[in-house]
């Protein structure tokens, strides 16, 4: 490209950006009744916004309420009408730690955008290497596969961390709660307690305890409060305390001992984990000494007796 031709797009690119700079900086920020309604959905809405945490630019508020704008348009394509499909969606994004009501919805945006980005960057690939011959059109298909299945790739990824982290703190804020209701705390209480207390050092058992708290503050059932726990968490040790909590609270026996001993079960697994992985390390280091250090030392040990070899057959 020549000056003249780049010249307008620098000049439009440069108008469009200092026109969408203007606004952004002019944007009203939210209101106090949407400031209220985010701190009753989000339980450590008020901390965060104490502790300056959620204090985001102007720019970033004006795209995300574009965004959440169009996400409905967006997201019309890929909804599903069965309630099955519907209902392991909203499962897989509450198990990555998207709770709210529309996370559904924008993951579906999101993946008509990723699905649009590689389409364009395919698109413009295979025109620019290879015209508008079949090579083309297959860097479109593959980039634009990528870019649909790649917020799936990314969930199932942020998924599979969450769980472990919540699996790995949940002993410790057990073990909190079993000190909360042995001196006489109830069992919404300990909640609550533990919620405040750990939300530094365990922030995923946390917020999903604050949120099953602030279910059982609004009126709901304390079973299907803990039910949904286990299903919001997807770790089976969490399904297993709330089974214990529910058995426990339908036979009115001892909660503090059924909370002891399943911590005590879980310190155990977690145990064996470690050892399991430990053992595990002698079997795993055999890959990277063959092909890695074996062959270094075989050429050490190896070589100059070669090639003394090589000589003595020369000479002979």
């Amino acid at each position: 490209m020549n000056h003249e031709t780049l010249l307008p797009i620098i000049t439009f690119m440069g108008v469009a950006t200092g026109i969408w700079g203007v606004w952004a900086a002019f944007a009203g920020k939210s209101s106090r009744a949407t400031e209220r309604l985010d701190e009753w959905r989000d339980p450590f809405a008020l901390q965060k916004r104490i502790s300056g945490i959620t204090a985001t630019p102007n720019s970033v508020n004006f795209l995300a309420a574009i965004f959440n704008k169009a996400a409905p348009l967006l997201s019309k394509p890929l909804e599903s009408k069965s309630e099955l499909e519907q209902s392991d969606l909203k499962t897989r994004l509450a198990n990555a730690g998207y709770t709210r009501h529309y996370a559904s919805q924008n993951f579906l945006a999101i993946k008509i955008i990723t699905l649009g980005v590689g389409l364009l960057l395919g698109g413009s690939y295979g025109l620019y290497s290879a015209g508008f011959a079949k090579n083309s059109w297959m860097s479109l298909v593959i980039a634009g596969g990528i870019g649909f299945f790649l917020p799936e790739l990314i969930l199932t990824l942020q998924k599979w961390s969450r769980q472990e982290k919540i699996f790995l703190q949940l002993p410790d804020a057990l073990d909190l709660l079993v000190v909360c209701v042995e001196a006489g705390l109830g069992l919404d209480s300990g909640l609550r307690k533990v919620s405040e207390e750990l939300a530094t050092g365990a922030p995923e058992v946390c917020s999903e305890l604050a949120i099953a708290n602030k279910q059982l503050q609004m009126g709901k059932a304390r079973r299907e409060v803990l039910h949904d726990l286990g299903v919001r968490t997807g770790v089976d040790d969490v399904r297993a305390l709330a089974a214990i909590l529910i058995q426990a609270d339908r036979f009115g026996s001892s909660i503090a001992q059924a909370l002891r001993v399943q911590s005590d079960t879980m310190r155990v697994k977690r145990r064996q984990m470690a050892e399991e992985k430990a053992a595990k390390t002698a079997v795993k280091m055999i890959f990277p000494l063959v092909l890695f250090i074996f062959p270094g030392i075989f050429v050490i040990l190896v070589g100059p007796a070669a090639i003394q070899l090589k000589e003595n057959m020369l000479n002979n």
